[in-house]
């Protein structure tokens, strides 16, 4: 599949003992999961229907076709789903979706090629970019914070990164 995947939700398994599932939204609002209906798994196939749903803390509960009994939906447990990032709504003037950081060029201040954003990761300490150096060789990482992205110009294709200093091994 050739459209970019955005993460919306998690199955959480089993609610009930009738076929009904806990999904866990990623979504600013969690019945917006009931309203894409059709999510997908990672590779783009089909991974869930989404039929009807309530609100629950932190998501939903749907009844999905796909799932027929309690034991049906435990085996979908820690199942990601996605939607097309075409699908999401735009976000207003000074908003942006992390996924859309993806692709774009880092540039040092002076305007040096440093490489592309890779990913954007939360390791539970805040986001941070993934780096793949135009160069080759391995990526590296760079807290997402004002400090270290300056500037964001995403119509543009670009991002301003400051590096932090490099600390030497060694005698001190």
């Amino acid at each position: 599949m050739s459209a970019r995947l955005i993460l919306v939700g998690r199955v959480g398994g089993a609610f009930g003992v009738k076929g009904e599932v806990r999904l866990a939204a990623y979504t600013e609002e969690p019945m917006a999961l009931a309203r894409y209906k059709g999510l997908l798994r990672k590779d783009g196939s089909p991974g869930l229907t989404v039929a009807s749903a309530r609100p629950v803390k932190g998501g939903i509960i749907a009844r999905c076709p796909e799932i027929a009994d309690k034991e049906a939906a435990d085996r979908l447990r820690g199942l990601d789903l996605y939607v097309p990032r075409e699908s999401l709504p735009e976000p207003d003037e000074d908003e942006f979706y992390l996924a859309d950081l993806v692709g774009l060029a880092a540039l040092s201040p002076e305007g040096e090629a440093l490489g592309t954003v890779k990913a954007v990761h939360n390791f539970g300490a805040g986001d941070v970019l993934e780096i793949a150096p135009d160069a080759g060789g391995a990526s590296f990482y760079l807290a997402f914070t004002r400090e270290t992205v300056p500037a964001l110009d995403i119509a543009g294709g670009r991002i301003t990164a400051v590096l932090p200093p490099v600390v030497e091994d060694g005698d001190s």
